[in-house]
C-alpha cells in the first residue's frame, strides 16, 4: 500500500513541476516578443514633407527604453510634422476662428510666443507699414503674403524650410472668385532641388505648415544660396496660372542662432524675355526609296531665360504633321542647366503618302520642370508652307533626296 501511495505523490509533484515550467516558458516568450525591436518604423507623411533619415539598423531608434531619443525629437516632429487633420476644415485650410491654430499669426501681431525658437525677429520691415485701407488699384496690384521659416540642423548638416502659409492671395478661378494654390520652391543657383506643396482647393488664404528638408548642404555654402517659390493656382483643364514669386537671397540671414520666421509680399513674376527665342540646328534628309524622314536635332543656342535663375534645362519635342493631324512624335534627352545644348539625336520617321507635300515637322524647345507643367521656349515648324529658313530647308530636302542637309533656324515664341 505504501508504494502506489509514494508513486502517486511523485507523479503529483512532477505534473505541477510541469506546468509551472511550461507557464514560466510562454512568460519568456511573450515577454521576449514584447521587448524585441521592430525591424522598421512606419511613418505617414504627406507628398512633399520631407523627415530626418533614421538607421534603421539602430535598435535605439525603436527601442522604448530610449527617451533621451525621443526628447530630442519631441521639438522638430511637434513642429514640423505635425499635421493635426481633425482640426482642418474640408479644404485642408485650419480654421481662422480658433486662436490656437498653427498658422503664422498677422504681422502686426507678430511676437515670439507664437514661435518659441524664433530668437531673432525676422519680420520684415516693409510689412510693418502703413495700414491705411489701400485704393482699389493698390488692391489689384497686391497678390498676398507668403509666411514661411528657415532653420539649419547643424547635428544633421540639413537646411529646413517650412511654408507655413499665404494669405490674401487674388481669385484666378473667375466664376468661383477664389483658387487652388500651391507653391513650388527651388533653391538656386543650381536648380537641384525642387519641391512643390499639396493643392488646397478653394481659398485665397491657404496654411500649408509642410516642411522640407534638405540634406548635405554645409553651413558655409547657405549664405551663397536663393530661394525661389513660385506661387501657383491649380487648373485641370489648362496650364496652371502662376500668381506670382518670391525671391530670397540668404546671404546676410544669420541661421545659427535658431529658426527664423519670415514673411515677404508676394510679387508679379518676371518673365525675362530676350528679343530672340534662341536657334536650332536640324539636319534632314528624306530617303524617296524607302519613303522615310531622318531628322537629326544636333544644337540649340542663345536659349532665352526661362525663370530667374537665368539657367534652362532644355530638350526638344519633334512633332510630325500630315495634313495639320499629328501622325508620330519623338523627344530628346535633357540637358541640364545650359542656354547652349548638345542632343545629336536621329529619329526616323515613316511617311504615309508619296512625297512631303502634305507633311509638316514642328519642333518645341521645353525647359524640363519636374514641379510643374514644362514651359515652352521656342517653336519651329518646318514644311513646303512654312516661311523663311524653315521652307527653303523644306524645298532643299525635296529636291536632293537621300542627301543629309543641316541648317540653323530661328525659334519663335511658343
Amino acid at each position: 500500500d505504501e508504494i502506489p501511495t509514494v508513486v502517486g505523490i511523485f507523479s503529483a509533484f512532477g505534473l505541477v513541476f510541469s506546468v509551472s515550467l511550461f507557464a514560466w516558458i510562454c512568460c519568456q516568450r511573450k515577454s521576449s516578443k514584447s521587448n524585441k525591436t521592430p525591424p522598421y518604423k512606419f511613418v505617414h507623411v504627406l507628398k512633399g514633407v520631407d523627415i530626418y533619415p533614421e538607421n534603421l539598423n539602430s535598435k535605439k531608434k525603436f527601442g522604448a527604453d530610449d527617451k533621451s531619443e525621443t526628447k530630442n525629437k519631441s521639438a522638430t516632429t511637434k513642429n514640423s510634422l505635425h499635421l493635426d487633420l481633425e482640426k482642418r476644415d474640408l479644404n485642408g485650410n485650419f480654421p481662422k476662428t480658433t486662436s490656437n491654430m498653427q498658422s503664422s499669426p498677422d504681422p502686426e501681431n507678430l511676437s515670439p510666443k507664437h514661435f518659441p525658437e524664433t530668437k531673432k525677429d525676422s519680420v520684415s520691415p516693409d510689412s510693418l507699414k502703413s495700414t491705411t485701407s489701400p485704393s482699389s488699384e493698390e488692391k489689384q496690384d497686391k497678390l498676398g503674403t507668403l509666411f514661411f521659416s528657415l532653420e539649419y540642423n547643424f547635428e544633421k548638416k540639413a537646411f529646413v524650410v517650412n511654408i507655413k502659409e499665404a494669405r490674401g492671395l487674388p481669385a484666378m478661378d473667375e466664376q468661383s472668385m477664389t483658387s487652388d494654390p500651391y507653391i513650388k520652391m527651388t533653391i538656386l543657383p543650381e536648380k537641384k532641388h525642387k519641391v512643390k506643396t499639396r493643392v488646397l482647393r478653394k481659398t485665397l488664404d491657404p496654411a500649408f505648415d509642410e516642411t522640407f528638408t534638405f540634406y548635405g548642404i554645409p553651413y558655409s555654402q547657405i549664405q551663397d544660396l536663393t530661394l525661389h517659390f513660385m506661387i501657383l493656382s491649380f487648373d485641370r483643364f489648362s496650364r496652371d496660372d502662376v500668381i506670382g514669386e518670391v525671391l530670397i537671397p540668404l546671404a546676410g540671414i544669420e541661421l545659427s542662432e535658431g529658426r527664423m520666421l519670415m514673411d515677404r509680399e508676394i510679387i508679379k513674376r518676371n518673365v525675362r524675355k530676350s528679343s530672340g527665342r534662341g536657334e536650332l540646328l536640324i539636319s534632314l534628309c528624306y530617303q524617296s526609296t524607302t519613303n522615310t524622314l531622318t531628322v537629326v536635332v544636333l544644337k540649340a543656342r542663345h536659349l532665352p531665360k526661362s525663370d530667374v535663375s537665368g539657367l534652362s534645362d532644355p530638350y526638344v519635342k519633334v512633332n510630325l504633321y500630315h495634313v495639320k493631324k499629328r501622325i508620330s512624335k519623338k523627344k530628346t534627352h535633357v540637358k541640364k542647366c545650359t542656354p547652349n545644348a548638345v542632343f545629336n539625336e536621329l529619329f526616323v520617321f515613316d511617311i504615309p503618302c508619296d512625297g512631303l507635300d502634305d507633311i509638316s515637322i514642328e519642333f518645341l524647345v521645353l525647359d524640363s520642370d519636374r514641379g510643374s507643367r514644362n514651359e515652352v521656349i521656342g517653336r519651329l515648324t518646318l514644311g513646303s508652307s512654312a516661311e523663311g529658313t524653315g521652307g527653303e530647308h523644306w524645298k532643299e530636302i525635296c529636291e536632293y533626296p537621300r542627301r543629309q542637309i543641316a541648317k540653323w533656324h530661328m525659334l519663335c515664341d511658343g
